[in-house]
């Protein structure tokens, strides 16, 4: 397994629409544990390919709290077959776009239908926070971003930030 490096706002690959996983291989099961790897480490709750450069509909989430046992969930090529209950406000923040945390009003639960790492079908109902990191990662295989939910200024006024540290490099 190895730590990949996070996309940052405001490379282009994250608004580009994820493709569809053809075939369930080692590359892909390669491509998830390193996605686990990279999401415990950073640390966030949830992590899409094309957030590693990778533009496949792959996402990998683990809700669980810190002091419990690890509880990985992997989803290939998810679809949203419902979303329902009382919508939930959940302050949001994105490995790809660091220090922003944004309220953002979302269905409460969400019922998905995807493949696990064995190509097996599944089908997952959701709700609370398993509910909005679902729907914030999957977001991410559509190009949609957490700064989508802001206004127009507020969204440009981040971009223009990330484009300007990435213009400058680094800081220390």
């Amino acid at each position: 397994m190895a730590k990949l490096p996070i996309v940052l706002l405001p490379d282009p690959v994250l608004r580009q629409p994820s493709a569809a996983v053809e075939n369930v291989d080692d590359d892909v099961r390669r491509l998830i544990d390193d996605m686990l790897e990279t999401m415990y480490a950073a640390p966030g709750v949830g992590l899409a390919a094309v957030q590693v450069g990778v533009p496949r509909r792959v996402l990998v989430l683990d809700v669980s709290d810190k002091d419990d046992e690890q509880s990985p969930i992997v989803m290939i090529n998810p679809e949203i077959v419902s979303l329902s209950g009382e919508p939930r406000v959940h302050e949001e923040g994105c490995l790809s776009i660091p220090d922003v945390r944004i309220e953002i009003e979302r269905p409460g639960s969400a019922t998905v239908r995807y493949l696990d790492r064995h190509g097996a079908r599944q089908e997952l109902v959701a709700d609370g926070l398993l509910a909005t990191a679902l729907q914030h990662e999957m977001d991410h295989l559509d190009g949609k971003l957490i700064i989508d939910f802001l206004t127009r200024l507020k969204r440009d006024m981040i971009v223009r930030r990330f484009r300007k540290q990435a213009k400058d490099g680094p800081t220390v």
